[in-house]
């Protein structure tokens, strides 16, 4: 009886896992796609380098404070 409760806890903690990551990627996804279209709003190339490097930034700070805070 454990043995199917630790394949089922296992296989829960990898579709948690799968989602977590499917959820960073799309996440990136977005930011790239909205810093892309504040860019070309901007109408500048460094202001294009400066909104997309800002939005990087404070997303990798966003996720590496998560990941340190567990």
């Amino acid at each position: 009886m454990s043995a199917n409760t630790t394949e089922s806890d296992d296989a829960l903690a990898r579709r948690k896992a799968s989602l977590r990551t499917a959820l960073v990627l799309a996440s990136i996804a977005v930011v790239f796609f909205f810093g892309v279209i504040a860019s070309k709003l901007l109408g500048s190339p460094v202001a294009s380098i400066g909104v997309i490097g800002t939005v990087v930034l404070l997303f990798l700070v966003v996720s590496i404070g998560r990941h340190l805070r567990k």
